[in-house]
Order: structure tokens, then sequence, then C-alpha cells
């Protein structure tokens, strides 16, 4: 099994091999997996990072593999108007949930009641498989440290 342990982000090095992942395992930093190719990989990475579509990962002995997003159930919301759209970002986004954003659309995975809010909402449904890269939380890329004050005192992690 080869070990990768780098992350190198978004480069046009050529990968040897491509890894095809579904988003839970993409946003995981330990796990087991097997390439495109037939390779036994370990994945030993930065933990709180999220694999990208296209980002290159390096084995231990140097070897690349591009991340690719799998095709996973999906429910693609469509809204008919800009006003339509921010306001089931808004409710969406209030609920917490891992939403992908494209324009005049939100994709999420299966949840009825998620489904029955966006038809609520006035949007139109599509369930299908497509790659799943939702948005990154608001404190992701921060450096791990957010300050906020919604129980009235103040946390720093």
């Amino acid at each position: 099994m080869l070990r990768i342990t780098q992350n190198l982000g978004q480069t046009d090095e050529p990968a040897q091999d491509t890894l095809t992942l579904p988003f839970e395992l993409r946003r995981k930093g330990r796990f087991r997996a097997v390439s495109d190719a037939g390779t036994e990989v370990g994945l030993f990475l930065e933990r709180g990072q999220v694999l990208a579509q296209g980002d290159r990962l390096k084995s231990e002995c140097g070897r690349l593999f591009e991340v690719a997003a799998s095709p996973e159930p999906m429910v693609t919301a469509h809204a008919a108007d800009w006003p339509g759209f921010a306001r089931a970002c808004y409710h969406l986004g209030n609920r917490h949930v891992t939403l992908e954003i494209g324009p005049l659309w939100l994709r999420f995975p299966p949840d009825h009641v998620l489904e029955h809010l966006a038809e609520h909402l006035g949007l139109w449904l599509e369930h299908g498989e497509a790659p799943f890269s939702p948005e990154s939380g608001a404190y992701q890329g921060l450096g791990g440290h957010h300050h906020h004050d919604d129980h009235g005192h103040h946390h720093d992690h």
C-alpha cells in the first residue's frame, strides 16, 4: 500500500493515477482507498482539509495522484430568479447544511426535509447523480481560528 502524505493542491504537475472519491471521503484526512488504476493507497493528510476536484496528492515515493469527485446521488434545486435563489440560500444556509452553489441552483444530498423546504421556497428539484463540491464552511481557510459571540461569550479556538 502506498502512503500519500502531501496535498499539493491545484497544480499542473502531471499525475500518474487518479483517485475518484465521494465527498465524505474527500473531507477525511486518514483513510484507505483504491486508485482508478487499482493501486491500494492510504491517505495520511493534515486534518481539516477538503480534497477538491483536481488537487494533486503526493505519495512518500513521489507518485502523483489527481483527485476526482465521484458522481453520487444528489438533488439539484433550481430557482427561477435571483431573489428566489437568495431566499433559498438564506433559509437552507440557516439550517447549516452542506450545499454546493451554482448560478440559480443549489445542490445537496437527498433529504426529504430539505427537498420539501426547497419546493416550498419555489425551487424545482432535479434528482440524479453528480459530483458534489460544496462550499467550505464559513471559518475554513481562516487558519483554523474563528471568533463568534452567539452565546453571549467569546470563544477562541
